[in-house]
C-alpha cells in the first residue's frame, strides 16, 4: 500500500528521493523529477489564484507529454479533480464531457484550439483556460507564462484520500451515453501499489507510454505507476511503427504496454521495419482480448513475453494479470493482482463453480466511488460491494480468469450462446489473417447469426470458403459465421481497440 495522503504527496516524495532522475522523456529531452515537481506546483498555484480547488473539475485535453503529466499532478495537488478528454472526440462530444462534468477550467494542447473555440461559448461554467503552446486566439493563459512565474504551490491542501475524487474518467459510451467514473486518490493509489507488486517495478524501469494518457490504462500503468517508484516515462504522442522504432532506440524502454491491435501491427511489420525490443523485460496487453495466435507470433518474432491482464476503467483500471515470471496461460487474463478480489456470478449474483461461464465481478480498494451525478446507474453497476464488469468469463482450477466475451457482444443463435471471441480465436489461426471481428447479424430464422469481418495481411490472400472450413473444423455448427467479409480496415478507438459497435451499426453495408 502507498500510504501517501494524496497523489500529489506521492510525486513530492518521489521527487525528493530522485530529484535529478528522468521522470518524463519526450522527443529526445528528459524532464527530471524535481523539475516535474516544480512544473506541477506552478500549475496548482495558477489554479489556486483563480479560486479553483477542492471539489472543482478541470478538463485536460492534451497529448502524451511532460505537459500532460505536470498538468494532471498540478490539478490534483490543488485538490481539484482532473477530467481527461479523449483527443479523437468531435467537438460536440468534448462539449458533452465538459458540460456534464461541470468543468470550471480547461488545459488544452495548441493543436486542439479549434475544437475548444467551437464550443467555448456554450460552456458558461468554464472560467479559465490554459493553452499548452499557442492559445489559438482564445482568451487563455499559457503554460509557458505559468512556468515563467516565480510562484508555486508550497503546501498541499488537505485531502480526504478515500472520499476526494482525483479523476473523472468518461467511459466510451458503448452502452449509451458516456458515464464519468469517479476515481478517488485512494482508488488510484491502491491500484498503483498493486501494480508495483504485480510487475516488480523498480526505479530502473522505463515505461514506453504510447497509449494515450487520457485513457485509464495509460494513466495508471504508464504514468502514475512509474511516478510512484522513480521510474521513467517515455511519452509518445501516437502509435506508429516509425514512432515505436524511434522511441525504443532513444529510450531503451524496459516495459511496453499496449492493446491487442498494436501487437497485431508489430507482428505484421515487413522485415527491416521492426523495432529493436532487446531492452524490454516484459510486455503487457490489456484493453481487449489478445488473440492467442497474435501472442504466439509476437513472442516468436521479438523474443519478449507478453503478460495479458485486464480491468475496466471503473476499477482504476487493473484487476488481474498473468503472474510475472510465473505460469502464463495463453488466452487467460491471469489472476487478481494483490488487493483485488474477483469471482464469477450468475444473473442473481450467486457465485458459480469452476469452469462455468458467468459475469466477472470485482471487489477492492481500486473500485470507483461511482458514476458522477448518476446515482441510479451507480446502483445498477454494483452487487453489494462487488462491481459488475459486464464481462462474461470463467475461472479455472488454478484461479486464472478467462474472458469469453463482453455481455453486450454475446450472439444468440436459435437460443444458443455464441461468444465472438471464441470464433475470432479460430479465424486468427489462418496464416493470412491480420485482424478480425465477429459481430451479430439479424436473421429471420435464427434471430442472429455470426458475421466475420477480416483484414488480410499485405500480399496474402484467403477465400470465404477457407475461413468457413477452418471454423467448421473447430467450432459447433451454430458458431460458424454465416457471413464472411474481407475489409481493408476495422474501425478503432483512440487506444486501438476494435469498435464492434461501429460494425454492428454498419451491418447493412457490404464490401
Amino acid at each position: 500500500m502507498l500510504d501517501f495522503p494524496s497523489l500529489g504527496h506521492m510525486l513530492r516524495h518521489t521527487a525528493a528521493q530522485h530529484p535529478t532522475k528522468a521522470a518524463v522523456i519526450f522527443q529526445g529531452e528528459a524532464t527530471a523529477y524535481q523539475a516535474l515537481e516544480v512544473m506541477s506546483n506552478k500549475v496548482a498555484r495558477a489554479l489556486a489564484e483563480r479560486g479553483l480547488g477542492r471539489g472543482d473539475h478541470v478538463g485536460l485535453y492534451c497529448i502524451n507529454s511532460p505537459h500532460f503529466v505536470a498538468s494532471y499532478l498540478g490539478i490534483v495537488k490543488q485538490g481539484a479533480t482532473v477530467v481527461p478528454i479523449n483527443l479523437l472526440l468531435n467537438p460536440e462530444e468534448v462539449h458533452f464531457i465538459l458540460s456534464d462534468s461541470r468543468a470550471k477550467a480547461l488545459i488544452y494542447f495548441e493543436q486542439l484550439a479549434p475544437a475548444v473555440a467551437a464550443i467555448r461559448e456554450r460552456l458558461p461554467d468554464l472560467q479559465y483556460l490554459i493553452a499548452v503552446g499557442d492559445s489559438g486566439g482564445l482568451p487563455a493563459d499559457t503554460f509557458a507564462a505559468i512556468m515563467a512565474r516565480g510562484e508555486q504551490l508550497e503546501e498541499l491542501p488537505a485531502i480526504d484520500r478515500r472520499e476526494d475524487v482525483a479523476a473523472i474518467l468518461y467511459t466510451s459510451g458503448t452502452t449509451g451515453r458516456p458515464k464519468g467514473a469517479m476515481l478517488t486518490h485512494h482508488n488510484l493509489l491502491s491500484n498503483v501499489a498493486s501494480i508495483n507488486q504485480a510487475l516488480y517495478v523498480s526505479p530502473d524501469d522505463v515505461f514506453l507510454t504510447i497509449l494515450p494518457m487520457f485513457h485509464a490504462f495509460a494513466a495508471t500503468v504508464g504514468m502514475l505507476t512509474p511516478l510512484s517508484k522513480g521510474a521513467a516515462i517515455a511519452a509518445v504522442p501516437r502509435f506508429t511503427p516509425e514512432e515505436m522504432v524511434r522511441a525504443m532506440a532513444e529510450t531503451k524502454a524496459t516495459i511496453f504496454f499496449g492493446v491487442p491491435s498494436m501487437y497485431a501491427v508489430l507482428v505484421n511489420l515487413p522485415e527491416g521495419r521492426e523495432p529493436d525490443m532487446s531492452s524490454l523485460r516484459l510486455c503487457i496487453s490489456g484493453g481487449a482480448a489478445l488473440p492467442v495466435e497474435v501472442m504466439k507470433r509476437f513472442e516468436e518474432r521479438y523474443g519478449v513475453p507478453i503478460y495479458e491482464g485486464d480491468g475496466p476503467t471503473e476499477c482504476s483500471p487493473v484487476t488481474c494479470v498473468n503472474p510475472i515470471g510465473g505460469l502464463r496461460k495463453p488466452g487467460s487474463v491471469g489472476q487478481p493482482i494483490p488487493g483485488v478480489e474477483m469471482k464469477i456470478v450468475d444473473e442473481e449474483g450467486n457465485e458459480l463453480p469452476t469452469g462455468e461461464v458467468g459475469e466477472i465481478v470485482v471487489r477492492g480498494d481500486n473500485v470507483m466511488k461511482g458514476y458522477f451525478n448518476l446515482p441510479e446507474e451507480t446502483k445498477e453497476a454494483f452487487l453489494g460491494e462487488w462491481f459488475r464488469t459486464g464481462d462474461l468469463g470463467y475461472v479455472d482450477e488454478d484461479g486464472y480468469f478467462y474472458i469469453v466475451d463482453r455481455k453486450k457482444d454475446l450472439i444468440i443463435v436459435s437460443g444458443m450462446n455464441v461468444y465472438p471471441r471464441m470464433v475470432e480465436e479460430v479465424i486468427y489461426r489462418h496464416p493470412a489473417v491480420a485482424e478480425c471481428a465477429v459481430v451479430p447479424e439479424p436473421d429471420d430464422l435464427r434471430g442472429e447469426v455470426p458475421r466475420a469481418l477480416i483484414v488480410l495481411k499485405e500480399g496474402m490472400s484467403a477465400t470465404k470458403d477457407e475461413i468457413i472450413q477452418l471454423c467448421r473444423q473447430h467450432l459447433g455448427r451454430f458458431e460458424v459465421p454465416r457471413l464472411v467479409e474481407f475489409v481493408d480496415e476495422l474501425p478503432k478507438g483512440p487506444t486501438g481497440k476494435i469498435l464492434k459497435r461501429e460494425l454492428v451499426r454498419r451491418k447493412g453495408e457490404r464490401t
